[in-house]
């Protein structure tokens, strides 16, 4: 019997997450859900799921996984809506950037029996310069290669936390075990710092004095500064992961105002050396990280390389759990 899974949010990683179990129909049967209705059909049309459900509440009921591929600003009032019809025993998952404040709604709102793991995908490096959005953007392989990001607050059964490394393996990710405080820093500095980076460009260029002309000749480096700004599409987003991961945020800003300012007096100052240092060393710097996510060994440095399991595992762990609260 298999497990059965509902996504709810069907842009660049539900609909990959579907796509990515498309080979597994004795593993997984694929639900989704979309606020448009036309997305979540699209989706089905592309064979990343088996059924499309209306009704949100009703596409949850049997569900023992729920993954909220939602932007985070939508996690908490999808939570109201389908926290009463949350199958006992039910494991609640989510792709958002601020897992503290995502395990504390679910601690608040969720009745007893529904437990919450978070997922931070890192995705295949073959689409880090990737541009587009949305489910146009969804991709089989996209997990692949990649690391899966896998939190939980304390309290969470074993069995669920195996239940997203087992995703996790399905997907072709690797695993790697956080708990919210970490992870919420990392992605902070990461992902929403970059994102805010651009912002900050953009509004100190955009505008003010010389834009008239700067705009005419402003080239590669600065498109690709800027990109992030437009990931994820809506500012609202954007604004509401930066204020629920705001201690983060602001660590991170000031050590890369710190660093702006270090730049800055050097050149103040007319110091060659510093500024060349410090250039030299962004730059080598880039290019570990870039070598390391390319080959993607993170086998090597210990990460587990566990098979993928196959359904009689995955569901008799929703087998044993079940049983082991009924004693």
């Amino acid at each position: 019997m298999a497990v059965q899974l509902t996504i709810v949010g069907m842009g660049q990683i539900g609909t990959s997450v579907g796509l990515a179990l498309a080979d597994q129909p004795e593993v997984i049967h694929r639900l989704g859900h979309d606020r448009e209705l036309r997305i979540a059909r699209r989706a089905k049309k592309m064979g990343a799921l088996d059924k499309v459900s209306m009704n949100l509440p009703s596409s949850v009921e049997k569900a023992d996984l729920v993954l909220l591929a939602l932007p985070v600003d939508q996690i908490r009032e999808t939570l109201e809506i389908v926290r009463e019809d949350l199958k006992e025993g039910a494991v609640v998952m989510d792709t958002g950037p601020a897992k503290q404040v995502v395990a504390a709604w679910v601690d608040e709102l969720l009745p007893p029996g529904r437990f919450y793991v978070g997922l931070s995908p890192v995705l295949n490096p073959v689409y880090l310069h990737d541009i587009d959005v949305g489910a146009e953007a969804a991709h089989p392989d996209l997990f692949r290669d990649g690391l899966m990001g896998i939190v939980s607050p304390p309290g969470v059964p074993s069995e669920a936390i195996k239940l997203a490394a087992d995703l996790a393996r399905l997907l072709k990710a690797t695993p790697l075990f956080a708990d919210p405080v970490e992870m919420d820093g990392l992605v902070a500095a990461t992902h929403i710092l970059p994102q805010l980076m651009a912002a900050g460009l953009l509004n100190a260029t955009i505008g003010q004095p010389g834009w008239q002309e700067a705009r005419k000749v402003a080239g590669r480096s600065y498109a690709e500064v800027t990109a992030p700004v437009m990931y994820p599409t809506e500012p609202k987003t954007l604004t509401t992961a930066a204020m629920l991961n705001r201690e983060n945020v602001i660590r991170v800003l000031d050590g890369l105002v710190a660093s702006i300012h270090a730049i800055r007096n050097d050149l103040s100052i007319e110091d060659n050396e510093s500024l060349e240092e410090k250039l030299n060393r962004a730059r080598e710097g880039r290019k570990i990280w870039l070598q390391g996510r390319l080959r993607a060994d993170w086998a090597a440095e210990g990460a587990s390389t566990v098979e993928a399991p196959t359904a009689s595992e995955m569901f008799g762990r929703f087998i044993g759990r079940g049983k082991k609260k009924e004693n």
